[in-house]
């Protein structure tokens, strides 16, 4: 298991349900009571493909998506080791906006109108397109600091010229305007291999910083599975209008995608609309949607994607929701203090509720605060209410210096 955050202690805490012998690389505390941890960087291919071959490991499944767009897939495959996760070509669904714009328009699938702009004489004619500001994203991976709705034109021409003077270096060289959609956000999770697509349970994230929705974006304060908004008929259409399309349209340019597919849509009085894909399970959503897969499902819904298995796997959810409430550091998502000891009191963990470790190390023995986002108490109930309830009755048993939460996660259930 490749990362180090609170998506990668989930991942860890599913691979153990299925009774598998796991490495995380690097891990966290939280991994290495369910895992071999090794003190490898997530973006060291090398050293990944290394520690691979030498522990004869069966399966790498990658976290994060920096790894894949840099082309861990790849050596892994030239290595002849099996990789839950997209080649590099096929992970530029996530490592460039341009990529997905064209290629989502060529397969017709719904999303916002948009142009691209390479360099400043772009910008006047690309903006005439807009009849309001639209939203400016950076092309290649910026670590979240990549898309920006400024509110008026000036605005949107000076955050254009910022990131091609270079700003977020390469990854800004082009810049994707969008129309800025109105409607309801949503996100719906797949595991894929080729043109076959098996849906993973959805959930709602909660972005921003704030208790209603106030302050700054963020990775994420939280999430709820399932996500009250979304029915079975959007499931269809999402699927038949935009995951399958988008399947076809890579594997005709000669990049088959086998891993996690995460399509984040905006849902508009004229239907789902595409704003991005992911080329790996978001965060916190995939604490929330994990703990809801039955036993061994993440274990071999991971080696179907892989290869390891022909048939498509039954992936056996369970009904009982789940919800998950971030704790952050004070400064997230600027600057965050780090170094803070943690109190976990020990009756946080049940049959029904854990502490996911995020950014968390250990010091001396002691747990300190390590990032933003230091963890997430997760809970399930035999309502999204009842799971609403305990997962903030565990956060009232974490505590830190500075200590940042929300108090409205899962409350639009």
């Amino acid at each position: 298991m490749v990362g180090g955050g609170g998506r990668e202690h989930a991942m860890c805490m599913a691979l153990s349900a299925g009774d598998v012998a796991t490495i995380a690389a690097p891990g966290n505390p939280g991994t290495a009571a369910i895992a071999r941890n090794v003190d490898i960087a997530a973006d060291d291919i090398d050293a990944l493909v290394s520690v691979a071959r030498s522990e004869d490991v069966t399966l790498v499944v990658p976290g994060p998506e920096v790894p894949l767009v840099a082309g861990l897939a790849d050596a892994l495959a030239a290595a002849g080791i099996p990789c839950c996760g997209p080649s590099a070509a096929a992970a530029r669904l996530e490592g460039s906006k341009v990529f997905t714009r064209v290629l989502a328009a060529e397969a017709g699938v719904p999303g916002p109108r948009y142009r691209i702009v390479r360099d400043t004489d772009d910008f006047a004619a690309a903006v005439d397109a807009f009849d309001a500001p639209p939203v400016v994203k950076a092309d290649g991976l910026a670590g979240g600091k990549g898309v920006s709705l400024p509110n008026t034109m000036d605005e949107c021409r000076r955050e254009v010229r910022h990131l091609l003077d270079g700003r977020l270096g390469d990854a800004g060289a082009s810049v994707v305007l969008e129309e800025r959609l109105v409607g309801v956000e949503a996100s719906l999770f797949y595991a894929c291999r080729g043109l076959e697509a098996v849906p993973l349970p959805h959930a709602k994230d909660h972005k921003r910083l704030g208790t209603g929705d106030l302050g700054p974006n963020t990775g994420g304060m939280g999430a709820m599975s399932p996500n009250p908004i979304v029915d079975a008929s959007l499931e269809r259409v999402v699927a038949d209008t935009i995951v399958a399309p988008t399947l076809a349209a890579i594997a005709r340019r000669g990049a088959p995608f086998s891993g996690f597919l995460y399509a984040g849509l905006m849902l508009t009085g004229d239907g789902p609309r595409l704003l991005e894909f992911n080329v790996r399970l978001g965060d916190p959503e995939a604490q929330v949607i994990l703990p809801r897969l039955e036993s061994d499902a993440f274990v071999e819904t991971c080696r179907w994607v892989a290869g390891l298995r022909t048939d498509p796997p039954t992936v056996g959810v369970d009904r009982r929701p789940t919800c998950g409430v971030v704790v952050a550091s004070e400064g997230y998502p600027g600057t965050p203090r780090r170094g803070d000891p943690i109190a976990v009191d020990p009756t946080l963990a049940t049959s029904d509720r854990w502490f996911i470790h995020a950014g968390t190390a250990l010091d001396a023995g002691t747990l300190v605060t390590a990032g933003g986002r230091v963890g997430a108490v997760v809970a399930r109930g035999r309502t999204a209410n009842e799971a609403r309830r305990r997962a903030y009755d565990g956060v009232a048993l974490v505590s830190f210096p500075g200590m940042t939460i929300r108090t409205d996660i899962g409350e639009t259930a």
